[in-house]
């Protein structure tokens, strides 16, 4: 189940997706099968190729890319979740989620 993004970032990530380039969405999250988990950073893109070498690139295994059509992603939680937004530079992702 996700909360806490509005309707509008949520269309605005299913664009970048959609046109083929990689997105993040990062959103409240609750799965019971991670307890200790409340976040989750979804990176989608519609080319497959252009997500699985941004996975390799990340030393994530694209296996785990979800191929949910029209907008495949790869789901991070936990630390990898927050090192690769500090990768990324989106810092505004690890504020907003007081990841840090």
């Amino acid at each position: 189940m996700a909360f806490g993004i509005k309707r509008a970032e949520l269309q605005q990530w299913k664009a970048t997706v959609a046109r083929g380039d990689i997105a993040f969405l990062t959103h409240y999250w609750f799965d019971p099968r991670f307890p200790n988990v409340n976040t989750v950073t979804k990176v989608g893109c519609s080319d497959l190729g252009k997500l699985a070498a941004w996975c390799t690139a990340h030393e994530l295994n694209p296996d785990y890319i979800h191929h949910r059509q029209p907008y495949p992603h790869y789901d991070l939680i936990g630390p990898r979740q927050i090192e690769i937004l500090q990768q990324e530079q989106l810092w505004h992702h690890l504020e907003r989620f007081k990841l840090l």
